[in-house]
């Protein structure tokens, strides 16, 4: 029987088509036109429930008390610890070290004495256990699988019955339920599902390790995001062992904080204080740098910024790392335009320390610190930290979050902040600023004279 003309639509804006597509025509995303399904049902009969309705306050909560992994830095993402019955999903590139990170999580769940199952769907039990032996992450309570087949990998579940459950990872899994191949949106769709509902029938929290495409976005169609309970992104650059767990989706706790770790050649390790990994250590002040101090979610990471300008032969560079390219564009023209530094016939190279990537607009005024400090050559004062952002007119304003900006620059021992005007009120409520001095400055070259730059 031939279908209908629109037999596909899209499921994030409802564009129809007459064959099925990977990506939407419409509204452009990937994985959300399905095949419509058969007509709706006129009427659904009810059916009595197995648990009667209760209050809320007489819900027990006990079964859902959160246990912590052990890993400081994972438990603050997660907001304490893994939930009995939630479902993680933990995405990141390739070799940023996500089956580390989680065959760690793994072993030190188990030697709490529960009992834990990883399922690797890309490697083999074998190589699972080298790489535990080379990173100390073994564990007898901790029990190795490789499987592709998700029948196989419920029945492991039933023979083990674990508190934990790691798959390695859900890309790899296929089922004979479901259309498609390894991967595809409907394969991915099911697993996730079916894993869902036997951890929360189990009480059993489940990680789930997931893929990402070329643009950064979480392989597989988005209804993947709404069917886990946490969304983790695992980032870092390949060049540095510097490493950032970021939740973008948490229904247990706060979504918007970072927990840092450092890639080692044991295995991975975490960073209480990264602040130290961003920052250089000078003898004497040293002209083109200056420290800011920047929120990643809720946590304050000082960051250094450095500069470099030179006189152009032929066509003037920029180049930047770790910065975004507009916004130094931009923090270069107000230098030009407003403070009469020739920067139109200058090499400038604006940079980051240690690999960190800045894009907190609250780094403006120690961007335009450093690259006016490298051209005229006059070192900015010592153990001074800059924040704010800088608008067109040359004016300085206010950055959200000053005061735990603050606290962490003075923990760190900066003697003096440059902040926009404003924010004395937020400033008279902190008190373990200790004897760094506040000074607050309305404009870009008030605050370069205060540093030492300008007469």
């Amino acid at each position: 029987m031939a279908k209908n003309q629109d037999s596909y639509q899209c499921t994030e804006c409802g564009w129809t088509s007459t064959r099925w597509v990977g990506r939407c025509g419409e509204c452009q995303a990937w994985g959300t036109v399905v095949e419509r399904g058969a007509p709706k049902l006129k009427s659904v009969a009810s059916s009595t429930p197995t648990d009667r309705a209760m209050p809320i306050s007489q819900v027990p909560s006990d079964s859902a008390r959160r246990k912590p992994t052990t890993i400081a830095e994972l438990d603050r993402v997660l907001g304490g610890g893994l939930v009995p019955g939630a479902v993680v999903l933990l995405a990141g590139e390739p070799g940023v070290g996500k089956s580390t990170l989680l065959l760690d999580v793994a072993a030190k769940w188990a030697r709490t004495g529960a009992t834990t199952l990883y399922i690797s769907g890309e490697e083999s039990a074998s190589q699972v256990k080298l790489r535990a032996e080379r990173t100390g992450t073994v564990a007898d309570t901790l029990y190795l699988a490789s499987e592709n087949d998700l029948g196989t990998v419920l029945g492991h579940i039933e023979q083990v019955h674990p508190s934990l459950l790691v798959l390695d990872s859900v890309q790899t899994i296929t089922t004979a339920e479901a259309d498609g191949a390894a991967g595809g949106p409907t394969q991915v769709k099911e697993i996730t599902g079916a894993l869902a509902r036997i951890a929360k029938r189990e009480s059993m929290a489940v990680i789930i390790v997931g893929h990402v495409t070329k643009d950064g976005g979480i392989a597989g169609p988005r209804t993947l995001e709404h069917l886990v309970d946490v969304v983790l992104g695992f980032d870092g650059d390949r060049h540095s062992g510097f490493r950032m767990v970021r939740a973008t989706k948490n229904r247990f706790g706060p979504a918007d904080e970072v927990g840092c770790f450092e890639m080692s050649e044991t295995g991975i390790v975490e960073v209480p204080d990264p602040s130290g990994l961003f920052m250089t250590s000078h003898a004497d002040p040293t002209p083109g740098t200056c420290v800011t101090v920047t929120l990643q979610g809720r946590r304050p990471l000082l960051a250094e910024i450095q500069a470099l300008v030179t006189d152009a032969a032929g066509n003037p560079r920029r180049a930047t790392h770790g910065l975004e390219g507009s916004r130094i564009a931009m923090v270069m023209a107000v230098l030009d335009r407003g403070l009469g530094l020739k920067l139109s016939t200058k090499d400038v190279y604006a940079s980051t320390v240690g690999g960190a990537k800045v894009a907190d607009p609250s780094a403006d005024l120690a961007t335009a610190v450093a690259i006016a400090s490298a051209c005229t050559g006059v070192p900015p004062l010592e153990r001074t930290v800059a924040l704010g952002e800088v608008g067109l007119a040359g004016d300085l304003r206010r950055v959200p979050g000053v005061e735990r900006r603050l606290v962490e620059a003075a923990r760190l021992g900066f003697q003096l902040a440059i902040i926009p005007s404003g924010s004395r009120d937020v400033t008279q409520k902190v008190p373990a600023l200790g004897r760094m001095r506040v000074v607050e400055v309305p404009t870009l070259a008030e605050a370069l004279t205060r540093i030492g730059l300008a007469g």
